[in-house]
């Protein structure tokens, strides 16, 4: 998720109009595909507090265009048949889990870089602290819908927007963590100097003590 592709997002956004035009709320649908689509998701995550609906199907159109893989998180086996029945032929781009949302994102799919969370799921907002700990190396972005059902994450810290989409939307993202240099080993980097008179490039590798840094 290192890019915005505007390309992708258009892409994805009408072939969700094509695949569910008779849904109660397409502007969801077609908000979270482009946005799945357009920030390249390679590995998309829905949990869905019942049956699969507008917002997996959205998720696939975005995976056609990424070349992305769907991961559709359910609470029971009753919800998976029901999901199977209701995305028909898209079902078989779907892979479909029966278990709890955030155990499953600390240990299989910590590498999720889209969530879409079901803020009708009682412990929604520990789905997300589940995301933060995974911390996805380039970052993730986490919306949350039926977002004005419920109390939400928006006082968790994270920097979220709620938008006033179908029944309320909650998109967060989360920043690429950081590496931190705790002073083992050797360090270095590299100066580029330019002879004012020649042109000539100089490059030199400048290394610092066990520990130490440069004070700005």
């Amino acid at each position: 998720m290192a890019f915005w592709s505007a390309e992708n997002a258009t892409k994805a956004y009408l072939k969700t109009l094509r695949m569910d035009q008779k849904a109660k709320e397409p502007n969801v649908a077609e908000f979270v595909s482009a946005l799945a689509a357009g920030n390249n998701a390679q590995l998309m995550v829905v949990a869905c507090a019942g049956v699969a609906n507008s917002t997996t199907l959205a998720l696939v159109a975005a995976a056609h265009q990424t070349g992305g893989h769907v991961v559709c998180i359910l609470p029971g086996i009753e919800e998976l048949q029901l999901s199977k029945k209701i995305l028909g032929n898209d079902a078989c781009h779907v892979e479909f889990v029966v278990g709890e949302a955030q155990n499953l994102l600390l240990s299989l799919y910590t590498e999720a870089d889209f969530v879409l969370i079901d803020c009708n799921l009682e412990n929604h907002e520990g789905i997300l602290r589940a995301v933060q700990a995974g911390g996805k190396r380039n970052g993730a972005v986490v919306v949350g819908y039926n977002a004005f059902s419920k109390g939400s994450w928006r006082s968790s810290g994270a920097k979220t927007q709620l938008l006033p989409i179908g029944e309320g939307l909650l998109v967060t993202r989360m920043v690429a963590k950081a590496k931190i240099d705790c002073g083992f080993g050797k360090r270095s980097h590299w100066v580029v100097k330019v002879d004012k008179c020649t042109g000539e490039e100089h490059v030199f590798r400048v290394r610092f003590p066990q520990g130490k840094g440069i004070e700005a």
